[in-house]
């Protein structure tokens, strides 16, 4: 093999390595939370960008009649490229976004080099009848140039315009990069694909096409970061205005020699649904009332425009392509390409309609089989194509005449020619079988014997209701569904709230988790007696998401016989409050941390489902902020900006709430998915001791599971004193051992236990600390959720008390104070100088919660 085509087939293994990548997310993605970003990205990022890289440098040096670049720049360049993307994909799937921004920042050095080398050879060629490529693949970099920075600034900061970012970073890299690429590729690529001459006045409609595209893409790209519709449809408008320019030469081409191969077939096949993906989008966009609306649409976009498209595109151009690269003499070129042939037809049949099937409105098990066909239509490319760069690292024999194609080998010879119409019917007969085994898969795992409420036989109707559904606010609307009794019901669940959701039904019959913005369609089945539904991730159901189907003719009788009735509740672990932690137990550090000098305070607090003790032999899972229960407790002046990066390690969503800071709470304070972050940014304007805790709802599980802590912000005449400690009181309510607390228990006001820093009466055994004579300051807040705090000091009286801001009592004054009250979120302080050396406990003076838990003791030594 030349030195050309060892080099062709080194880099042409990265896009099949992505592609194979493809494959893998697709059949392990249940068990990736973060897989259809990683798909979009193996893709786009991995295949699509480095085929487009690979190959443009070789069109550009073809049609400008220049050398192709020093192999070691062009190694560099895709070492940097690739290094980028892979730390991309690691930033966005593993929840690492500083790794992923500086794959971000990789890849974008990777593209401008080459955008540099391309304008290079530009000056410097002489004019060309092509030259018109060279321009589509300078403005494709440009545009991907522009993309790659909000895809970073999405990695980082999940703020208020993420939609929009969303939109623009989807449309400039998709219309932009590879659309434009493609565009300026075709007019060379097409009639070389078909082995016929260029049509004419194709170079002029490329010349013309060029600028009204990028004219559309601005539109387009000012129309959704300014959610500015009409601005945005009519650039696509004028977008597709420019493909259609473009594509009327190929399509007169195509009607002189129609396409006869897979690689004709395919691109064909990407311009057809490029085109309806184009008509979708602006629909979408046109019809949507926001853009947070829009990109709950997107996904009847990306689809067609991802596998439609990109994909077709690539393997289409690359079964072309990657033969005459490898080289070796016309024989073995063509013997090449008819083993990437193989089949053609059956695969670009089998993958059109069941990607067609896929977009249709069917049921949930045809989705998943048609899935499936695409995926293996695409390993019907990777597997001879890999084989074909393997068989090419063997020496081609010097002794064979030229006409062979090299040592005898199945792989390289040709196969016997494929009747078209077979070949058809076999593609057509593989989607017709997915379409059986998904509606046979369907029915089995139907309601099997629907009933009526009543309990006689309902026959199927035969017919289908369809209901769309939206989540939102905690609630599925509709949350009653009524239908005919037999129909089959087809429920399509939109997510319009800020947390994920699914929906449960007492069948079986489930959605997955899906997040904010997305769809999913599932088929109840037959419908013959009352069922109900649910959302089953932890509190929702009982926050009253929940949902009731039933029979039109009864529904009466499916209310009075349909409940299906919660799980068996599994018996919570008894708190003993008087029991002795051991020797090994370890309190929380309860001392109050120093303001320090820092006028900014930057820190990161990661969302943890721990499994911690909570009482002696007690073990509960917490959702927490760093692990433990309450949170860390930050501490900082009037005028202090805290920065507090909120990452979500959880298996939920969850947001956070600082009450120390005042800000619209749309964004800061909204849900997070997991794997996802925000940074929350806030001034303390206000002195005192506030509460911060999760937003998501239902907030009153999500607090009362210990997602709660303290932020002090110092009264600016505050005083030292010899000893300042901060105790934050919450309820425990528990679930079985080991798991998180139940919701309803919450609901009931009935704590099993009631704590000082998350630990039934760990003062008690392992006090705090003071000197007779010396001032102790203790800072209360009361977490709640729903209790009250009277907090008191047995054998004390305060002479200072400071409550929700103000001072109710200061030394000097002539009286004094026996408790702070407080409310739930409500915090303090007080101050005592203890006359005498012993042992002062204190408690909540809510007895019966002094009685739970709420009680620890101050050790108090003599002077020395």
């Amino acid at each position: 093999m030349s030195e050309r085509g060892r080099w062709h087939r080194r880099t042409n293994v990265l896009p099949l390595a992505y592609l194979a990548g493809i494959v893998v997310v697709g059949f392990v993605h249940p068990v990736l939370a973060q897989w259809r970003w990683l798909a979009i990205h193996l893709l786009l990022l991995g295949a699509v960008s480095n085929a487009i890289v690979i190959w443009s440098v070789q069109f550009t040096a073809a049609v400008l009649r220049v050398p192709t670049p020093e192999r070691r720049r062009e190694a560099v360049r895709l070492a940097l490229l690739n290094a980028g993307v892979v730390a991309v994909l690691a930033g966005g799937g593993l929840g690492l976004p500083w790794v992923g921004v500086a794959g971000a920042v990789a890849v974008f050095t990777a593209i401008v080099a080459h955008l540099c080398w391309l304008r290079t050879q530009l000056r410097a060629a002489l004019p060309a009848r092509f030259t018109v490529t060279v321009h589509y693949y300078l403005a494709a970099a440009v545009a991907l140039l522009s993309g790659i920075p909000a895809g970073a600034w999405m990695l980082v900061d999940d703020d208020t315009v993420r939609s929009r970012l969303v939109l623009f970073h989807a449309h400039i890299n998709l219309l932009g990069w590879v659309t434009l690429t493609v565009l300026g590729t075709v007019l060379t690529l097409w009639p070389t694909v078909l082995r016929t001459r260029m049509a004419d006045g194709a170079v002029t409609a490329a010349r013309t096409a060029l600028p009204a595209a990028v004219t559309g893409l601005l539109l387009l790209a000012v129309g959704v970061l300014t959610w500015w519709p009409v601005l945005a449809v009519a650039g696509l408008a004028v977008t597709a205005a420019a493909v259609l320019l473009v594509l009327r030469p190929a399509v007169q081409v195509a009607r002189r020699k129609p396409p006869m191969s897979f690689a004709a077939w395919s691109l064909a096949a990407g311009g057809g649904w490029l085109l309806i993906a184009l008509g979708t989008d602006a629909i979408c966009l046109a019809t949507a009332t926001g853009a947070d609306a829009a990109v709950d649409r997107f996904g009847a976009v990306l689809v067609p425009l991802l596998a439609g498209f990109a994909a077709q595109t690539l393997l289409g151009a690359l079964t072309h392509l990657l033969p005459v690269a490898l080289g070796g003499g016309p024989a073995r070129v063509r013997a090449a390409i008819a083993v990437l042939e193989r089949y053609g037809p059956q695969r670009v049949i089998t993958a059109n309609l069941a990607l067609a099937l896929f977009l249709l409105p069917t049921p949930a098990y045809v989705r998943i089989t048609s899935s499936l066909l695409v995926l293996a239509a695409l390993v019907q490319f990777l597997i001879p194509a890999t084989r074909l760069l393997i068989a090419r690292r063997r020496p081609m024999a010097t002794s064979a005449p030229p006409t062979d194609v090299g040592p005898p080998s199945r792989l390289l010879s040709a196969p016997p020619p494929v009747r078209l119409l077979g070949a058809v019917a076999a593609g057509v007969a593989l989607v017709l079988l997915a379409v059986l085994i998904g509606v046979a898969a369907d029915r089995i795992t139907a309601p099997a014997g629907p009933t009526t409420a009543a309990g006689a036989p309902a026959p199927a109707t035969g017919h289908t209701t369809t209901v769309a559904v939206t989540a939102d606010g905690m609630r599925f609307h509709p949350d009653r569904i009524t239908v005919p009794a037999g129909d089959r019901l087809v429920i399509e669940l939109t997510n319009r709230d800020n947390r994920r959701h699914d929906l449960v039904l007492a069948t079986g019959a489930r959605t997955g988790t899906i997040g904010r913005g997305g769809t999913a369609r599932l088929d109840a089945g037959v419908i013959g007696a009352a069922i109900e539904g649910w959302c089953s991730l932890p509190g929702h159901r009982q926050a009253g998401m929940t949902l009731t189907i039933s029979t039109s003719d009864t529904a009466d009788a499916a209310a009075e016989h349909g409940h299906i009735a919660s799980p068996p509740n599994v018996a919570a672990p008894r708190i003993d409050p008087m029991a002795d932690p051991g020797a090994g137990f370890t309190a929380r550090e309860a001392t109050a941390p120093t303001a320090g000098a820092d006028r900014i305070h930057r820190l990161e607090l990661r969302v943890q489902e721990v499994v911690r003790d909570v009482a002696p032999g007690v073990r509960q899972r917490l959702w927490t902020f760093n692990g433990t229960a309450p949170g860390p407790t930050l501490r900082g002046r009037i005028g202090d900006t805290f920065e507090v990066t909120l990452v979500n390690d959880g298996s939920i969503d969850h947001g956070i709430d600082f009450h120390a800071g005042a800000l619209a709470p749309d964004g800061p304070m909204r849900p997070i998915d997991p794997g996802q972050r925000l940074t929350y940014r806030f001034t303390a304007t206000k002195a005192g001791i506030w509460m911060y805790h999760c937003s998501t709802m239902p907030m009153l599980l999500h607090i009362g599971n210990g997602m709660y802590g303290a932020v002090i912000i110092d009264p600016p005449d505050l005083t030292p004193v010899d000893h300042e400690y901060v105790l934050v009181q919450s309820e425990l309510y528990l679930g079985p051992d080991g798991q998180p607390g139940e919701l309803t228990a919450i609901q009931a006001e009935r704590p099993d236990a009631v704590v000082f820093n998350g630990y039934v009466a760990q003062y008690v055994h392992r006090p705090l600390t003071a000197v007779a004579g010396h001032r102790i300051r203790i800072w209360v807040l009361d977490a709640g959720p729903n209790r009250r705090s009277a907090f008191h000091i047995v054998g004390a009286q305060f002479d200072t008390i400071y409550q929700e801001g103000r001072y109710q009592l200061r030394p000097g004054d002539t009286g004094g104070a026996q408790i702070l009250d407080l409310a739930p979120a409500a915090g303090g302080f007080v101050e005592t100088v203890p006359p005498q050396p012993g042992h002062y406990p204190f408690v909540s003076h809510l007895m019966a919660d002094a009685a739970r838990g709420a009680n620890g003791t101050i050790d108090v030594t003599a002077q020395s």
